[in-house]
């Protein structure tokens, strides 16, 4: 009974075929390929896989790339399913003041990260903060009651660095260190950039402990997530597919369209 999970972000389209739709399962295979090279998805890399009995996706990048990776699960005669945000799932009650805006890879990162925070302590689970760092940044935090609280959204390193390649005379994209304090212009860009982010996670971590009178656990993952791995200020845990732990979660009973 293999399932597949599909994330498909900003920049790319990540899968993960599991041995069956349930948290916990073994990784079969698993795969990344950039939006640009959807259409070749079944010839370089699914075709010689066994064939999943169902999927659960989430995307952000549009119907047209949606309707693209659709093309390719139809040679398996795969229905395909899409994660919509809704008002309660996976253990989380949704606090977004439009529950169905919040973005799918959102919502399947909190769910995953929820059901990290129950595992942890199973009948007093902490509050939790669940990181991703890709093209964007996102912070989203959950009360030890399982209630979404809300979050931040900013740019990703990349995002960044173009910003200020761009904006600013004789600044490049950088390849420097980061640094306590940088003596030159590619480590402090590099610095910077890590420190923004950084601080925007501690400053939302405080929030949390005094909303809840609780030490909240911090969960990270995402493509970039590794540049963050080294900041001493950050004593989360970082989880290489938390968004495809969210999914897994909901396979059974996750609200589609």
């Amino acid at each position: 009974m293999a399932f597949l999970v599909i994330d498909i972000g900003n920049t790319r389209l990540k899968w993960g075929l599991y041995e069956k739709a349930s948290p916990g399962a073994a990784l079969m295979a698993h795969g990344a390929v950039v939006l640009e090279d959807i259409d070749h998805l079944w010839d370089t890399a699914w075709k010689d896989l066994p064939r999943p009995q169902a999927m659960l996706g989430c995307v952000v990048a549009g119907e047209v790339i949606k309707r693209r990776v659709e093309e390719q699960l139809s040679v398996w005669g795969l229905k395909p399913r899409w994660l919509v945000s809704g008002a309660q799932a996976g253990g989380v009650i949704n606090g977004y003041e439009h529950p169905q805006r919040l973005g799918s890879d959102r919502w399947a990162a909190i769910i995953g990260a929820r059901q990290r925070a129950i595992s942890s302590q199973p009948g007093n689970p902490p509050p939790v903060l669940a990181v991703m760092v890709g093209t964007a940044v996102t912070v989203d935090a959950v009360d030890q009651d399982g209630r979404f609280l809300g979050g931040l959204i900013m740019p990703g390193f990349g995002l960044m660095y173009r910003a200020l390649e761009s904006g600013t005379a004789g600044l490049k994209v950088p390849t420097g260190e980061v640094r306590d304090f940088p003596t030159n212009t590619s480590d402090a860009l590099m610095s910077g950039g890590t420190d923004a982010i950084a601080g925007a996670i501690e400053r939302s971590l405080r929030r949390l402990a005094k909303k809840t009178g609780r030490q909240p656990m911090l969960i990270m993952s995402g493509g970039a997530v590794s540049r963050l791995s080294h900041v001493e200020e950050l004593p989360g845990s970082i989880v290489e597919n938390l968004i495809f732990e969210g999914l897994l979660t909901l396979a059974e009973s996750a609200v589609t369209e």
